[in-house]
């Protein structure tokens, strides 16, 4: 079996050996090997975990939450979920959108939108981007259908809704993931609409009055907490959606 320095994996998977350290001593993701003189050592199964977690948080999952992330889809197996997804995923491959809207409303019959979208449809999209066999247009055939059935599921439960409220991506590009959210706000029972386009600059002054839900699907940075902050100063109802 191979082992890697550090600085060898650090190079290979474009990580700075810092936070390779930080992942491992503050967040637990990692446990390499130590050699005899106590340096880390690691192998290609830790490298398979590094970019599963660069993949997890290049979709939008803050650091803290990976590593629960992680364990559950080493139980999925046992829980069912695995197969679940793995009946997502079979359905996918046949490339028919009917097939995939009949899974889908099937589970959804099933399932509420929280364990729809956090044991099932992510675990799917995040499979789709490991598998590097899978023609792109397979991953937005799903990402179409997914869209369209969040659509379908928003526009129900608004009929008995009340409680209106806006939802924009802030410094996120997941359309996808936008319009999942904003089933899952609206099964909380918001009247919920969507600006469609991503914003690098929200402007809920153009929205007086209204409730506005931000959704970044990380970690804030120091700008935006600070104009957050700002923005709660004015008066604003703003809020920070999180899953």
């Amino acid at each position: 079996m191979a082992f890697y320095t550090i600085g060898e994996v650090a190079e290979r998977c474009g990580i700075n050996p810092v936070t390779l350290r930080a992942w491992q001593r503050r967040y637990g993701l990692l446990k390499p090997q130590r050699s005899e003189g106590g340096h880390r050592q690691f192998d290609e199964e830790d490298i398979q975990r590094i970019e599963e977690i660069k993949r997890w948080m290049a979709s939008g999952v803050p650091v803290g939450k990976v590593k629960a992330l992680l364990e559950e889809s080493q139980l999925a197996v046992s829980d069912g979920w695995a197969a679940l997804q793995e009946e997502m995923m079979l359905v996918l491959r046949h490339a028919r959108p009917d097939r995939l809207r009949e899974a889908l409303t099937r589970l959804g019959h099933q399932h509420g939108a929280d364990i729809l979208i956090d044991r099932i449809l992510l675990p799917v999209r995040q499979r789709m981007s490991l598998d590097q066999t899978t023609a792109r247009a397979m991953a937005s055939l799903l990402d179409g259908v997914l869209i369209d059935y969040a659509v379908l599921r928003i526009a129900e439960i608004r009929q008995n809704s009340t409680k209106e409220a806006l939802l924009a991506g802030w410094g996120n590009q997941d359309r996808t993931r936008l319009w999942l959210e904003a089933w899952r706000l609206a099964e909380r029972g918001w009247h919920i609409d969507v600006l469609a386009e991503p914003l690098e600059s929200p402007r809920p002054e153009l929205f007086p009055g209204q409730h506005f839900f931000l959704w970044s699907g990380k970690a804030l940075t120091h700008s935006q907490q600070e104009q957050l902050s700002h923005w709660h100063q004015q008066g604003f109802a703003v809020f920070l959606h999180q899953a």
